[in-house]
């Protein structure tokens, strides 16, 4: 169901909550350049600072303004399974096309807890959920053998893979032999991920670099590595500078030099320091 550069889209703040004039200008910025998909209210969206009342207010608007044109993949993680199912309803409701979980973290169930988890947001809520495999965050990791039970399940679509371990697709690929969505969720290794198999990667880059992150998972799929490996190459810098220090800090203060939102994080997120802006600009001048 899901593929191409998906958005792990930022969650604008001013100074009295939520900037829903930003929210929107964001959502047209990608429909605008070529973006395949958005993902709000996920980790790079701040959801863990957002109010419920927020969250579902981020996604409500995201839905609208999309308006049916890309998918919206709702960000509803919890490690409290019974949230985690009301969160996803909640996205139900407003619309989304699928939602994305990430689970594990302080809790750290063992594999077949995290089967029971997705078991029983499988059986709550009739949505296409993406698992999310980020064992340095969510301290376990989803190993291969689960991701094919889960696979099974009717809603379970395919995963966000963090795990930058670029033996996971084809290891999985060998265990799940009915459709699944194998997407990259680390944009240094978008590509060498794609290679082994994967059909895209939900990016927090493509904030900033929506066309150019849109034509190499676009050349990814039709076969066209040398090309994708030309856009890397040119996008790395940039990666590297969005990430010298916690995200969204970066991606939220390149947002703020292309005019699209401010760069104000909530804590524990903090302003980042003057030589990372100057690398984050000086990526962005070489990108033109």
């Amino acid at each position: 169901m899901f593929s191409g550069s998906i958005v792990a889209l930022v969650t604008p703040f001013n100074a009295s909550g939520l900037d829903e004039i930003a929210i929107k200008r964001l959502v047209r910025f990608h429909l605008d350049h070529g973006t395949h998909g958005i993902v709000p209210t996920g980790t790079t969206g701040e959801s863990p600072t957002l109010t419920p009342k927020e969250q579902a207010r981020v996604i409500e608007l995201v839905v609208s303004e999309v308006s049916g044109e890309i998918p919206v993949i709702a960000g509803a993680g919890s490690n409290n399974t019974a949230e985690a199912i009301a969160l996803t309803q909640q996205a139900l409701k407003f619309g989304a096309d699928g939602v994305l979980h990430a689970m594990g973290y302080y809790n750290r169930p063992s594999q077949e807890g995290i089967y029971q988890h997705f078991l029983a947001l499988n059986n709550a809520v009739n949505l296409p959920i993406l698992t999310y495999n980020i064992p340095a965050r969510a301290i376990v990791d989803i190993e291969p053998e689960t991701m094919a039970r889960l696979s099974r399940l009717s809603n379970v679509m395919g995963v966000k893979d963090a795990t930058c371990d670029m033996t996971r697709p084809i290891r999985e690929r060998l265990l799940i032999h009915d459709k699944f969505d194998f997407l990259s969720g680390e944009d240094g290794t978008a590509v060498s991920y794609n290679a082994q198999g994967g059909t895209g990667c939900i990016s927090v880059t493509a904030n900033i670099a929506p066309s150019l992150c849109a034509e190499m998972q676009t050349a990814c799929l039709n076969g066209n590595f040398s090309r994708a490996l030309e856009i890397q190459t040119r996008l790395m810098p940039l990666h590297q500078a969005l990430f010298k220090e916690p995200s969204p800090a970066g991606v939220k203060y390149a947002c703020s030099l292309l005019g699209l939102c401010e760069s104000f994080c909530r804590l524990p997120m903090v302003e980042l320091g003057v030589e990372t802006k100057f690398l984050i600009e000086a990526a962005m001048e070489g990108l033109g």
